[in-house]
């Protein structure tokens, strides 16, 4: 767990041309009917609500795919907090190239600042305590590395990236192993430690008596999932630092400030990926 690696050129690029080719097709028959090739623009990117910033390399590559001319300036760095009416990027150029790449610039700024700015709502609902927000595998498909990023822009942090880089034993798992002895935790962990003793190991955990499987198996993190308050201020006390732990489950702004409180050292919420919205940001010629 952690901050994901820095998104290299090359999976950008690989995005916005994608988008593009989607949006643009074989031509942006509007603007090359209604705007002369020579027509040049100054345009700023603008927040028009407060919002975190995210995705700023996408837009400079939406706009330097349509002209190498266009020069993007970054107003306000990535991360940053802005409140609206802030710019966020001063843009000029060719026209055709600003407008052609308006649309797809926008999805990838508005949509990448949204999980930002949503996961920086649950990073400060729990600040003062010692957990850590992180994401989960309910992202977009094909864009979970960039969702990932922005939540680690948003101040959260990175769960695993996939199924490859952390073993993490759920409760259907378990449900297959049921009649291994002495249990079916005990038995995941340990075939999961011979086949792949380099990675960390989670057990996700229902109950009590899941709890104590889990520890005495040598979970390095165990999963608390749907566990009232009072049973997670009980578990964290049992576990009392023999491993780390994460609560799941039902967890939103309203209620997140008292699961920080129990203790647990991490708490996972899906919807600062799969339910945040687009933020508002819009494009501006000046």
């Amino acid at each position: 767990m952690g901050e994901m690696e820095q998104l290299s050129k090359t999976e950008i690029q690989q995005a916005v041309r994608t988008a593009l080719a989607e949006d643009v097709g074989t031509g942006d028959v509007t603007t090359l009917a209604t705007v002369a090739e020579s027509a040049s623009a100054n345009a700023l990117v603008v927040a028009r609500e407060p919002l975190v910033v995210c995705g700023s390399a996408f837009a400079e590559c939406a706009f330097h795919e349509l002209s190498n001319q266009v020069k993007v300036e970054r107003v306000a760095p990535e991360k940053q907090h802005v409140g609206a009416g802030e710019t966020i990027l001063r843009i000029v150029g060719p026209t055709r190239a600003v407008l052609t790449a308006e649309r797809v610039t926008l999805n990838f700024l508005q949509r990448l600042s949204g999980v930002a700015t949503l996961t920086a709502k649950y990073v400060d609902a729990v600040k003062g305590t010692k957990a850590k927000i992180l994401d989960t595998r309910k992202t977009t498909p094909g864009w979970r590395r960039f969702e990932k990023y922005a939540v680690s822009c948003g101040g959260g942090t990175n769960h695993r990236i996939g199924l490859f880089d952390a073993i993490l034993i759920k409760d259907n798992h378990l449900a297959m192993l049921r009649n291994e002895p002495p249990n079916a935790i005990e038995a995941a962990v340990r075939r999961a430690r011979e086949k792949f003793p380099n990675l960390p190991v989670e057990v996700e955990a229902d109950t009590a008596d899941q709890v104590q499987q889990a520890l005495l198996a040598g979970a390095n993190i165990i999963l608390l999932d749907n566990m009232s308050l009072e049973d997670l201020r009980t578990a964290v006390g049992w576990i009392a630092g023999r491993a780390k732990t994460e609560a799941s489950g039902g967890i939103n702004l309203a209620n997140i400030r008292e699961v920080a409180e129990t203790g647990v050292d991490f708490i996972s919420v899906g919807a600062i990926t799969h339910s945040a919205r687009a933020v508002d940001i819009g494009l501006d010629f000046v």
